[in-house]
């Protein structure tokens, strides 16, 4: 007998309460947490009651125990590291997909959630322009996206030289090398320990951060044998692009895969305005995104693509007597990501694109990338900063001078609480980083934003 909804109800109205209370405080609450983990985990580590609670008050209680310690990353004025805000539509999703509580590993078992999934898939093969038939995954973020990637990287190219992975496992193995722009993002190296393929190959990039198709050729060259090619749509600093068409020819070229780590600049590819730079994107082998950046979805999304599904679910699919395995078809979620058992995290992906259409998707794209312009406009005229990168995207970064000045700088406008912008390096330099991800920032914020940096940068003359 399932609980009666009684059981239920209290519970999530104190939910309800406090969810909107917060959404009402996001616009004008500073954007920092006012408390650190070490205060806020002697609050919550109180002696575990030897009696049951009642749910609305633990609900009550949990609210009044985090709220010192939120970021606000809902805020139009939040530009730390690279984190989108939500939708409401994908958060309206989101409470229903805990509601349901589905197991959305099968087709089989949970019909309804493996379509929306599917649907969604679909839409976005369609809207980043990359080949119709791939499978489409929905992991918990960009790194294990990347890992589905490469992992199906590493599966066809020992295949294709003749080693039985799944037989015969790594050790042994024909080595197999990925070469890497000497600016990707620390996560690709992350998941190539978690591969077991070991330290990637550094090929030299330009001052953009983009990978030069000549050393990488010259690269490949110079290591034969089984190979994997990681390219970036979007640096963590300068949100350039590598260049696609001639980077993958020259892998495809020499027998590599090619895969795109795209987790927040992938979704350029939506608008027509970034054609150009991400020429020749859809002939790569395998990308990785997250929705969780800039669609906007609730955390946790990423989303892995696979140009070729028998070598994805040879990677990563389970066979049982007791699953019922969809033997044909677009296949079951569990054989496109490294999860038998998950959440239906891409039922709000399907929100997501089904409220914005087409137009609003490519509109929430241009307009961070038009914030992020907008940003650096306001940062060049502050006395003594500097914008250091071509704005391409949505990724901002600035110099007041010194390495010192910089961090004081930031330290002082992350006290303020305005704006949170986080710190950084790049090009040997000490940094303040901007990353335009949330759909709610609007002029207003990017003025506001701008005055909070030029008091304390006054403050740091």
């Amino acid at each position: 007998m399932s609980a009666p909804l009684d059981a239920y109800a209290p519970a999530l109205e104190r939910a309800r309460t406090h969810a909107f209370a917060w959404l009402a405080s996001v616009a004008e609450r500073p954007v920092g947490p006012s408390a650190d983990a070490d205060e806020l985990a002697r609050r919550f580590a109180a002696a575990l009651p030897v009696e049951p609670t009642d749910p609305a008050a633990v609900v009550d209680e949990l609210a009044a125990l985090a709220a010192p310690g939120l970021m606000a990353m809902q805020s139009g004025r939040f530009f730390g590291w690279v984190i989108g805000g939500t939708l409401p539509a994908a958060l309206g999703a989101d409470w229903l997909v805990g509601a349901w509580d589905q197991n959305a590993g099968q087709r089989y078992s949970t019909p309804a959630t493996a379509a929306a999934e599917e649907a969604a898939g679909g839409w976005l093969l369609d809207l980043l322009g990359l080949p119709a038939g791939s499978d489409v995954g929905f992991t918990t973020g960009a790194t294990m996206a990347n890992f589905v990637g490469l992992a199906a990287g590493r599966q066809d190219v020992l295949t294709r030289a003749g080693w039985d992975l799944d037989r015969d496992g790594l050790a042994g193995a024909p080595r197999v090398r990925v070469f890497v722009g000497e600016e990707r993002h620390a996560v690709v190296d992350l998941v190539l320990r978690y591969l077991g393929l070991g330290a990637p190959v550094s090929v030299p990039v330009d001052g953009e951060g983009r990978i030069l198709p000549g050393a990488l050729a010259a690269a490949l060259d110079a290591h034969p044998g089984p190979a994997i090619v990681c390219l970036q749509a979007g640096n963590i600093h300068s949100g350039a692009f590598d260049p696609m068409r001639e980077a993958v020819d020259a892998a495809h070229a020499r027998g590599a895969w090619v895969h795109v780590d795209g987790a927040f600049g992938l979704w350029a590819a939506v608008s027509p305005r970034w054609a150009a730079p991400l020429d020749g994107l859809d002939t790569a082998d395998s990308w990785a995104t997250d929705a969780h950046k800039t669609l906007n979805v609730p955390y946790d999304c990423g989303i892995a693509i696979v140009s070729r599904p028998a070598v994805v679910r040879a990677a990563f699919g389970v066979h049982t007597s007791y699953l019922m395995a969809d033997d044909h078809g677009p296949g079951d979620p569990h054989e496109k990501v490294p999860e038998l058992s998950r959440r239906a995290r891409g039922v709000p992906v399907w929100a997501a694109l089904r409220s914005l259409g087409r137009s609003g998707t490519v509109g929430l794209v241009e307009g961070l990338a038009d914030a992020a312009a907008a940003l650096a406009r306001g940062m060049a005229a502050i006395p003594g900063a500097e914008v250091l990168n071509d704005v391409v995207f949505t990724q901002v970064c600035t110099s007041f001078g010194s390495d010192e000045r910089t961090r004081r700088v930031t330290r002082r406008l992350i006290e303020d609480g305005t704006a949170w912008m986080s710190g950084s390096r790049w090009h040997d330099r000490d940094v303040l980083r901007i990353s335009v991800s949330n759909w709610t920032t609007d002029a207003e914020d990017v003025r506001r934003s701008v005055d909070a940096v030029a008091r304390a940068a006054a403050l740091e003359a």
